[in-house]
């Protein structure tokens, strides 16, 4: 089970390497497989399943959505800490967004799933 520091600490560094556009740091949290389900997904890759997996892919969506939000910024609301699975609700460019974070064993993101406020 993860602890409100452990999940404290991913949602501080998680929210600045977004807000820094470093996607070498943001990709640092996820396992090299890990599986990513958004909306945004369908809309930036065209993806109709919405979800996909692997750094590679995740990675080359998320240069495409900063190149499409240059003004990109994120501001946490609240974490949420469940079992091997943080919750982080936070205002985003669309409105409020709430992403969760499925854990490994060794502390990384192997599923994120992501919701918002703004219809796609």
């Amino acid at each position: 089970m993860l602890d409100k520091a452990f999940a404290d600490h991913f949602a501080a560094d998680w929210i600045d390497s977004w807000n820094k556009h470093d996607l070498d740091r943001i990709l640092s949290h996820y396992t090299d497989d890990f599986e990513m389900s958004s909306p945004v997904i369908i809309k930036v890759t065209g993806e109709p399943s919405g979800t996909l997996k692997g750094k590679e892919k995740i990675g080359a969506y998320w240069v495409k959505a900063l190149q499409l939000v240059p003004d990109l910024h994120f501001e946490l609301v609240t974490t949420l800490v469940g079992i091997n699975s943080i919750t982080l609700y936070y205002k985003g460019v669309s409105g409020l967004s709430a992403e969760v974070f499925h854990f490994n064993q060794d502390g990384k993101v192997s599923k994120a799933y992501a919701h918002y406020t703004h219809n796609f």
